[in-house]
């Protein structure tokens, strides 16, 4: 089974009432879904081509292994959707089409990748980025330096539709999880990103390499509520042509680095843990 079949498979029903049963490989934070595997089911669910947005507005934590109850609502601009457990509403967003695509110039951010010798970002055994151990996920390793966010990843074959094009699971992926390492990197804590808005530009081939970024003097706190850091990203083909861009906040929870640290402490050298999360790392 690849990525884009447990995607498929995870979505079960049609019309205004549907069930969406994460499979654990989705995996980013511990026992919480990926929010980019939960924007791409989104995308599924809308069953739209061409150039598009998606959004999500992340309340609470998606768990895995789940049935959840996710209400489709139609509209002329594009589906609006809420991802629910038993009353609780987990995820509101939608998919919008061609004529709302274009995104504010704060989510195209320059063309800039960390040096090839910056500093690598942690990993974990199971994540759907980065694990080191999920059979199903993308294998991403991401660095960091004092410009940016970034890195570049190779498409494995799971993630290669019928018609040569990346499924967009990888690319909204990649896209979260760079936002979430510069989200990290200016608060030093961990947390999630809860504001998702991607703009699919157009497609990707999948037998090229992908680059993500993002600057991490562009990421800013907002004065009403420091926890929550607002990022930009983009991901670009080997030709270096933009094909998706993303405006993501970061909301940092103080304390939640603990619990991850002490699980990643397993693949990743104390010093690196440190550098990113000060206060957690002795």
């Amino acid at each position: 089974m690849t990525a884009t079949d447990a995607l498929r498979r995870a979505l079960d029903g049609s019309g205004a009432e549907r069930v969406l049963t994460l499979d654990a490989a989705f995996s980013g934070l511990p026992d919480t879904a990926h929010g980019g595997s939960v924007l791409a089911a989104f995308d599924a669910v809308a069953g739209r081509s061409g150039p598009r947005e998606l959004g999500g507005h992340y309340l609470k934590r998606v768990p895995l292994a789940t049935p959840l109850r996710l209400r489709v609502e139609p509209a002329p601009e594009g589906p609006r959707l809420e991802l629910f457990d038993d009353g609780t509403v987990l995820v509101s967003g939608g998919v919008r089409g061609e004529r709302a695509v274009e995104p504010p110039g704060s989510a195209r951010p320059a063309d800039t990748s960390p040096a090839d010798d910056a500093m690598p970002l942690p990993i974990s055994a199971g994540c759907f980025a980065c694990g080191l151990h999920n059979p199903l996920g993308l294998a991403v390793r991401l660095r960091a330096d004092a410009t940016a966010v970034g890195g570049t990843w190779t498409p494995r074959s799971g993630f290669r539709l019928a018609d040569g094009t990346l499924a967009p699971v990888a690319l909204t992926t990649l896209l979260d999880e760079a936002a979430f390492w510069l989200g990290a990197l200016a608060s030093g804590e961990s947390g999630m990103t809860t504001e998702l808005r991607v703009t699919l530009h157009e497609s990707a081939p999948a037998d090229g390499p992908i680059t993500v970024s993002g600057l991490r003097s562009a990421v800013r706190a907002r004065t009403a509520d420091p926890r929550y850091w607002d990022t930009a990203v983009a991901a670009r083909d080997a030709a270096g042509r933009l094909v998706a861009s993303a405006a993501i906040t970061f909301v940092a929870v103080r304390g939640a680095a603990r619990r991850l640290v002490t699980g990643m402490l397993a693949v990743n050298a104390p010093d690196l843990l440190r550098r990113v999360f000060p206060g957690y790392v002795r």
